[in-house]
Parts: C-alpha cells; sequence; structure tokens
C-alpha cells in the first residue's frame, strides 16, 4: 500500500530558522523575491505591465506588514500548488514559474515568512483571469482557500503577515525599510516603504565608481577596476584596497543576482592571490546556494574566478606600463598578492623585478637595479642570517639580497627558470667566509693557541673556531652554520630514536659530513679579539671566547638553548664579578 510523505511545517520552519537562514532578516528579501518574479511572469505575458511593489510596515497597517505587487497573482488552482506544497518544482514550472529568469522559486520563498509571522494572509487575482483568490496559513501547518469575489479587483497579490509575540520589531519601519533598502535597492521595479521610493534606476556604480566604492568600502579605494564576464551576464567593479591587508583575509565581495542581493560578504569570486582587491558586481546567470546568501561552488563560479583574476592582472600591467609612480605605491601596499602572482605569471614577475624594492647589502632597491650592478642576484634565503652577514658581505664589495621573506625564494627560482642559471644563485655562509682576508701569521698562531685551550668551551657548543680579518672592524665575531654538520646531528638525535633498520640507513645518508655543527668566525681587526690573543689567564681565556660565542649568537638572532642560556648568565656574571674584584688575566 502506497503512502505519502507528511511534512511538519513546524519542522520546517525550524530547519529554515536555524541552518538555513543566517537571520531572520532574510524574511524580507524572500518576499521581495516573491514579489519581483511575479512582475517578471506577469510582463512575459503583457510587456506593458506595470512593475511596483508596496510595503507597508507595522504602524501604518494595524498591526500587521502588507506588501503588494503587481504581478501576474494566483488562480484557486495555483494556489493549491504553489504556496500549501513542498518540493513540488516540476510543478511550478509547468505553471509559468520556471526558475530561469527568476530570482528564486516562486512560493517557496513564503515560508520564509513564518520566521517572524505567526499567520500569513494573501489575497490574489491572476492576469489569466478569474476571481480573487484568499489563502491564510498559520505556523501549525493549517491553511485556507476561498474564492473570494468581493475581493480587490487589480491584478496582483497582497501578502499580510501578522507577528510572532516576539517579533514585531522585524516588521517595524525602520528595520523593513533598512531590509529592503539593502536588498533591493537596485531592483528593475519600483519599491515603495509607504509614499517613498528606495530603489534606483542605474547601478550606482557606472555614475561614480570610486565615490560608490567610498561608501561601500569605507574608505577610498585605490582604483576602480570594470569587471565583465558576458557568459554569466556579470558587470561590476573590482576595487582595489588603497593600503595592505593580511593574505589571510577574507575575501569579502558584494554580489546581487538579477539585481537582488545576495550578500556583501561573498567568498570565492577572485583568486586567493587577489586579496587586496574587493568586488561590487550583479550577475543574471551565477547560482546561488539554497539560502541565497553565497553562491554554489561549481564549474561556472571557477570559470568567473578564473577570468575576473585575468583582468585583475591585465590592470596591473597596464598601470605598470603608463604609470610607474602608482605602480611602485601599488606595491608598496599589496606586495604579497603581486608577489604571490609572480610565481606563477611572467609578466607579474617582470613588474615585481623592475618595481618592488628589496631589501640588499646595497640598501633597498629593486632586483634589475641589483642586477644592472652585480650581474648575478646573489640572495640569501634566510633573513637572519642575512643581517648577520650583509655588512661583512658589504665591507667586502659582495651584493646580497634578503630573500627570506614570502615567496622570495620562488621568485629566484622563476628568474632562474626565465633567464637562465646566471640570473640568481643562492649564496651559503662559506662561500662569504672564503672572500675573508687571512689575519697576520703571528696574531693567528697565537689566537690558535688561545682557541685551542677553549676547546672545552667550543666542544661544549658544538662550535669551531676560526681567525679571520675582515671589515666592519666593530664586529668581534661571526656564528655561521655548517649545514652538512647541522644535518648530520639531526640525523643522529633521530636516529637514537629509531628502529635498528632506519637508524642505520640515516647513518649511511650523513656519514660524510664531518665538523661542528657551528662556526665561530673572529674579526682579528676587532680590538677585542685581539685583546684575547694577550690573555694568559687560561680560565679568563675560557670566559672570553663563551662571552664572544654568546655575543655572535645573539647577533645572529638564533633560539637559545638552555645551555646557551646558561652559558650567558654564567659569563655575564664571571666577567662582572672579575670586573667588580678587579682580577686580571
Amino acid at each position: 500500500m502506497a503512502h505519502t510523505f507528511g511534512v511538519d511545517l513546524r519542522g520546517i520552519i525550524d530547519l529554515l530558522s536555524h541552518h538555513l537562514y543566517s537571520s531572520p532578516r532574510v524574511y524580507a528579501r524572500e518576499l521581495l523575491q516573491n514579489a519581483v518574479d511575479a512582475i517578471t511572469a506577469r510582463r512575459a505575458l503583457q510587456p506593458d505591465a506595470p512593475g511596483e511593489v508596496v510595503i507597508e510596515p507595522v504602524g501604518s497597517s494595524g498591526g500587521t506588514l502588507r506588501i503588494s505587487d503587481t504581478g501576474i497573482g494566483l488562480t484557486e488552482r495555483e494556489v493549491h500548488d504553489l504556496l500549501s506544497t513542498l518540493g513540488r518544482t516540476s510543478k511550478r514550472d509547468d505553471l509559468g514559474f520556471a526558475r530561469q529568469g527568476f530570482l528564486g522559486q516562486f512560493g517557496v520563498g513564503l515560508l520564509s515568512a513564518f520566521l517572524v509571522a505567526e499567520r500569513i494572509r494573501l489575497v490574489s487575482r491572476s492576469a489569466r483571469g478569474g476571481p480573487a483568490v484568499r489563502w491564510t496559513a498559520d505556523a501549525a501547518g493549517n491553511y485556507e482557500v476561498e474564492v473570494d469575489e468581493t475581493a480587490r479587483a487589480e491584478i496582483g497579490t497582497t501578502i499580510e503577515l501578522v507577528p510572532h509575540r516576539d517579533s514585531e520589531h522585524w516588521l517595524e519601519r525602520d528595520v523593513v525599510k533598512a531590509l529592503v533598502t539593502e536588498y533591493g535597492e537596485l531592483l528593475p521595479v519600483t519599491v515603495r516603504i509607504g509614499d517613498e521610493v528606495v530603489t534606483h534606476g542605474e547601478l550606482p556604480w557606472t555614475e561614480d565608481a570610486l565615490a560608490y566604492g567610498e561608501k561601500v568600502l569605507g574608505v577610498r579605494p585605490f582604483d576602480a577596476i570594470p569587471v565583465e564576464v558576458p557568459t554569466v551576464g556579470l558587470k561590476g567593479v573590482a576595487y582595489v584596497l588603497p593600503s595592505g591587508v593580511h593574505p589571510g583575509a577574507r575575501q569579502s565581495h558584494r554580489v546581487y543576482l538579477k539585481r537582488m542581493l545576495v550578500g556583501d560578504s561573498i567568498e570565492g569570486l577572485l583568486p586567493e592571490w587577489a586579496y587586496f582587491v574587493r568586488c561590487v558586481v550583479d550577475s543574471t546567470s551565477l547560482r546561488p546556494t539554497a539560502s541565497r546568501e553565497a553562491l554554489y561552488q561549481d564549474e561556472t563560479l571557477l570559470a568567473v574566478r578564473e577570468e575576473l583574476g585575468r583582468q585583475v592582472r591585465d590592470w596591473l600591467v597596464r598601470l605598470d606600463a603608463t604609470d610607474p609612480d602608482r605602480t611602485r605605491a601599488l606595491l608598496d601596499a599589496h606586495h604579497l598578492g603581486i608577489k604571490s602572482l609572480a610565481r606563477v605569471d611572467d609578466e607579474m614577475l617582470r613588474l615585481v623585478e623592475r618595481w618592488l624594492p628589496f631589501e640588499t647589502t646595497d640598501g633597498p632597491q629593486s632586483l634589475r637595479q641589483f642586477r644592472r650592478k652585480h650581474g648575478v642576484i646573489a640572495h640569501v634565503p634566510d633573513v637572519d642570517e642575512f643581517r648577520q652577514l650583509a655588512p661583512v658581505a658589504h665591507a667586502q664589495g659582495m651584493g646580497l639580497v634578503n630573500a627570506g621573506y614570502a615567496y622570495d625564494a620562488e621568485i629566484m627560482e622563476r628568474l632562474v627558470e626565465l633567464d637562465g642559471p646566471t640570473a640568481a644563485r643562492r649564496v651559503a655562509p662559506s662561500e662569504v667566509l672564503a672572500a675573508l682576508g687571512d689575519p697576520d701569521p703571528e696574531l693567528e698562531r697565537t689566537l690558535r693557541e688561545r682557541l685551542a685551550q677553549a676547546g672545552d668551551v667550543l666542544e661544549r657548543h658544538d662550535c669551531e673556531a676560526v681567525p679571520r680579518d675582515f671589515d666592519p672592524g666593530s664586529l668581534p665575531a661571526l656564528l655561521v652554520t655548517n649545514v652538512e654538520a647541522e644535518r648530520k646531528r639531526d640525523a643522529q638525535q633521530v636516529g637514537e630514536q629509531a628502529d635498528p633498520l632506519w637508524a642505520e640507513l640515516l647513518g649511511s645518508l650523513v656519514e660524510s659530513s664531518s665538523g661542528a655543527s657551528q662556526r665561530l668566525v673572529l674579526n682579528c681587526r676587532n680590538p677585542l679579539v685581539r685583546r684575547l690573543a694577550q690573555l694568559t689567564d687560561p680560565a679568563l681565556v675560557e670566559l672570553t671566547v663563551e662571552s664572544l660565542y654568546v655575543h655572535a649568537l645573539l647577533q645572529a638572532r638564533r633560539p637559545m638553548r638552555p645551555k646557551d642560556t646558561a652559558a650567558l648568565n654564567r659569563s655575564f656574571l664571571e666577567l662582572l664579578d672579575r670586573a667588580v674584584g678587579g682580577r686580571k688575566g
């Protein structure tokens, strides 16, 4: 025996209010959608039919909200099929309410009125003829339909909402006006709140895009880029923000569907790299989600995202060619997004190469300027390592670029891919050290004797020390990581906790590595280092070497291990004790 599913209207209302719609405020949008769709359907039959929606909020309509439209209206059969049955999409299409060309599915949105209303009363007269029909329903799921020969003679529909006891504020004039203006101010029909028209005749961004952008964003945009995707009937503006935003910030775009607002925090309209751009667009074909508060993530949206990204990128190329000063200003504000795009786009890479300032040993300058002077972009992929090596490299006449920030190393790789291996290369600290001069032989011999006396200190910090002669003389020492030795130490630590087979494999991979994991490079031009060579007290030699190590460690901005912190405290206290006690080496 066949049975028919029953529908609990209270359960449906609970589903709408708690799981589909973000707020009861959407009832105003759904009623507007129904009214506009009804007008659209009537104009398909009667092209010269009027298009007007009149809303009378609570206070002007005796405790109810009334919304009237000049749409196609409903017959008695359509009232039963459209308003009192859920899920009958095919029936709606058969009756002439197919979704193409309409904002929503006519009739379904009326259920959202129960988010704020205890009772709904509807009177409608169809443009296809017949008497007026009265439909009354309550939130418990009961409804009545009757033909009313005495009701209004005009074609169209009037809906009255009787509010819940705790929902009267949603139907008051100020709230209704704000909601209707937000959702429907761009609709191509006349919408009135009483006698006040709240709709515009034209899309506001077509008149003064920058002024409208300032109104929407709260700040005047850097620029307004007209965007268009004809395949989905999309037109609008992409606003470039005037100041930097975090790359992880959510993209919040203002999207209209057939001039009805979908939302002002819509995501996914632009590629992730364009996080510094906000769009205001209207489309005829983008697909909204069931709640009509977001866009459906389908292939159409992916194609739109790619096309809008291309148009923003083309604008960047044109700006680079026509206005260098504004290009520099844009890069200053939004360098991360443009650098991100430069990883995959050749023209953006050239824009970054020409205009974006990088930190170098010659001061801030573009990669092209640096390349013109030094021939090859020698770069260091770590910020702290660059800052430690920069003064030494500069004093020796070496040019270095700091490539330790986001996307920098990838940009260097892209330059090599396009221009060949001579375009850029990574510089190891050992290469900078190789350019340092040898000290006076006698001084070097004496220093090595003192370093031998401090062998226990150096071993404790897994460090070897070498004397060199370099500028600036104010720098006593450099601390440089021995990458191969560091890798060996890490592998040994892992191997101690791994099974024998894995430990043996790790051992074979690093067995060729040798030496300490750090190298302390002493500057023989520094007075403190020269003083070290003159010391005779072994304890003071050890204390001085450990102090030089800690100073170099702090200057390198490396994380301090517990033993490094202990060395800092110990060396400071012992030096202080010697200074106060007056002991000499």
